[in-house]
C-alpha cells in the first residue's frame, strides 16, 4: 500500500486540494475541485505543479529456466505498473516521484529448494521480492523521490533516484531496476569534459522492495565462499558510511571518449576504471570501433570487518582486469570481437546488488564478478532495421575459469562455460505506439570439471533460460 498512498498524495498535491463539501446522491462527483485553473503566465507556485508531467509504465515479464536432467526447472510470470510525476522547473528547481507495483500471476514455488542439491532458484525470484520468496501477493515499491537544481552545464539532485554508471547502474533485466539514495551531480567543465560525482548512502537493489544502507545492502544475493573455502558471512556484518562514485568523461572529438571512474566504498573497497573508446569512419556506411579498459581494485582498511571470516574482501585484497574490443559497424549491422582478462592477482569483486559489470565481454544472465584468473572471449553480431523499430543481437562467448575447487579464485563454484544469447527487440508505431517487446534466450554449456556434483551445475551451466518481456509506456 505504500506506493498507492504516496502516489495518491502526489496527485492531490500536484493538482488541487479536495473540497470537504457534502456530495448528494445522484450528483456527478467532482473529486478534483479546488483553486481555479492557473494561467500559463502566472507566477503562482501552483502553476509549476500543474504544468508537470505524468508518465505511466505497464510491464509483463515471463521467465523460464530449464536445468539439466532431474534438476528443478522454474517458471514465473509477473505483471506490474507504475506512475511517475515530475514538476515543471521553478527557478531551476524541479522534483520527481515514482512508484511501481508488481503481481505474481503464476509461478513455480520459488521458495522450494532443489531436492538433490538444496539450491534455490536464481533468476525468477528477482522478478518479485527475493528476500521473501514465498510472497505471491501484490508488491509495492517507491523508486524515486528527489529534488534537483539544474543549470545549462549540469545539475545536482538529492534523494532517491536512478543512475547509470559503469559500476553502479540500473541492471534492469528483471521487473524493476536498482535505485540509489544520495546526492548526485553532473557538470560540464567545457564542451569536451564532464564530471560526474555522487555520494550514496542507501540502495534498493533490483528484486527487492525496501531500501538498505550501504553496508546492509551487500550480500542480499548469494555470498559464495571466502578465499579460505568457508561460507561467506558478511551480510549485516560490514561497516561503511557510504559510497563515493566519481567519473571524468573527456571527449576530444565526437568519435573518441576517455572515461576514468573511481568508486570508493568507505571502509571496504576502492575500484578504479580507465576506458578509452574510439571510432574511425571509413565511409558514410562503414566504421571501425575499438576500445580498451583497465580496472584495478584494492581493499580499504580491513575490507569491512576486522574479523576476516565476516569481511567482504580480505584486508590485503587486490585485483586487476583488462580488456579490449574491436568491431565494424554499418547502418544496419555491427560486429565485434571482445576479450577480458582478470589476472590471478585476485578475484574481481563488486556488490552484485548495485549493478552489472562494465566489461566488453558482458553477456546478460552471467557475470565474471567473484572470479580471478579469467579469460573471456565473446563475439557479438547485431542488426537494426531501417526504421530502427527492430533490433537483434547474437552473442557467443567462452569463459575460462579456475577449477570450481580453487575457491580463492572462484567464489561461486562456476565451471568454465560456453554461453550463447539471442536477443530480439521490437518497438511499435501507429496505433500500438508505446508498446515494446523483448525475447531473450540464453544457453550455457559447462566446459569445466564438476566432479559429478550438481551444485556446480544447477542454475549455472547445462541450462536454457528464456524471457519474454512486454512494456507499454504512456
Amino acid at each position: 500500500m505504500r506506493v498507492l498512498i504516496v502516489l495518491t498524495i502526489c496527485v492531490l498535491f500536484c493538482q488541487q486540494k479536495l473540497s470537504a463539501q457534502h456530495q448528494e446522491i445522484g450528483e456527478k462527483p467532482d473529486l478534483w475541485r479546488g483553486t481555479k485553473k492557473v494561467t500559463k503566465d502566472s507566477t503562482a507556485l501552483l502553476n509549476y505543479f500543474q504544468a508537470g508531467q505524468f508518465k505511466g509504465h505497464i510491464r509483463s515479464y515471463s521467465s523460464v529456466t530449464q536445468n539439466k536432467g532431474s534438476l528443478t526447472d522454474y517458471f514465473a510470470n509477473a505483471v506490474g505498473g507504475g506512475m511517475r510525476y515530475q514538476t515543471a522547473s521553478f527557478y531551476n528547481f524541479d522534483a520527481a516521484l515514482s512508484g511501481f507495483f508488481i503481481f505474481n500471476v503464476g509461478s513455480s514455488d520459488l521458495a522450494k529448494p532443489d531436492k538433490e542439491t538444496g539450491a534455490l532458484n536464481r533468476y525468477e525470484n528477482q522478478l518479485f521480492d527475493m528476500l521473501n520468496r514465498a510472497d505471491k501477493s501484490g508488491i509495492e515499491r517507491m523508486e524515486e523521490l528527489f529534488i534537483r537544481y539544474s543549470r545549462k552545464k549540469g545539475f545536482i539532485s538529492f534523494g532517491r533516484q536512478l543512475i547509470n554508471t559503469p559500476f553502479i547502474n540500473l541492471q534492469d533485466g528483471r521487473m524493476r531496476p536498482t535505485g540509489i539514495e544520495g546526492l548526485v551531480s553532473e557538470f560540464k567543465i567545457h564542451d569536451k569534459l564532464r564530471i560526474d560525482a555522487a555520494w550514496i548512502w542507501d540502495f534498493s537493489p533490483r528484486g527487492t522492495t525496501d531500501w538498505f544502507s550501504v553496508e546492509k545492502s551487500i550480500g542480499l544475493t548469494s555470498m559464495g565462499l571466502n578465499e579460505d573455502g568457508s561460507r561467506g558471512n558478511y551480510l549485516n556484518n560490514l561497516r561503511s558510511k557510504g559510497v563515493a562514485n566519481m567519473g571524468l568523461i573527456y571527449s576530444p572529438t565526437k568519435n573518441h571518449k576517455l572515461q576514468i571512474w573511481d568508486t570508493y566504498i568507505d571502509n571496504i573497497l576502492n575500484t578504479t576504471l580507465f576506458q578509452w573508446d574510439g571510432t574511425i569512419s571509413l565511409n558514410a556506411d562503414l566504421k571501425i570501433k575499438s576500445g580498451i579498459q583497465f580496472i584495478y581494485q584494492q581493499a580499504i582498511r580491513d575490507g569491512g570487518n576486522e574479523d576476516q571470516r565476516k569481511t567482504y574482501v580480505s584486508k590485503d585484497h587486490e585485483s586487476l582486469t583488462f580488456g579490449g574490443t574491436i568491431g565494424i559497424q554499418t547502418i544496419r549491422w555491427n560486429y565485434s570481437l571482445n576479450y577480458n582478462r582478470i589476472t590471478d592477482k585476485g578475484r574481481y569483486i563488486f556488490p552484485r546488488e548495485w549493478g552489472r559489470e562494465p566489461f566488453y565481454t558482458f553477456i546478460p544472465r552471467e557475470r565474471s564478478e567473484g572470479f580471478g584468473d579469467v579469460h573471456a572471449f565473446v563475439v557479438k553480431a547485431g542488426y537494426t532495421n531501417h526504421e530502427k523499430t527492430f533490433k537483434s543481437m547474437l552473442s557467443v562467448g567462452f569463459v575460462s575459469l579456475p577449477d570450481v575447487k580453487t575457491v580463492a579464485l572462484n567464489k561461486y563454484g562456476l565451471p568454465s562455460y560456453v554461453q550463447a544469447n539471442i536477443d530480439l527487440r521490437k518497438s511499435f508505431t501507429g496505433f500500438l505506439e508505446g508498446f515494446e517487446t523483448q525475447f531473450l534466450v540464453s544457453t550455457k554449456i559447462g566446459m569445466g570439471e564438476t566432479y559429478e556434483n550438481n551444485r556446480y551445475v544447477i542454475n549455472k551451466v547445462d541450462m536454457i533460460h528464456a524471457n519474454l518481456i512486454v512494456n507499454y509506456y504512456f
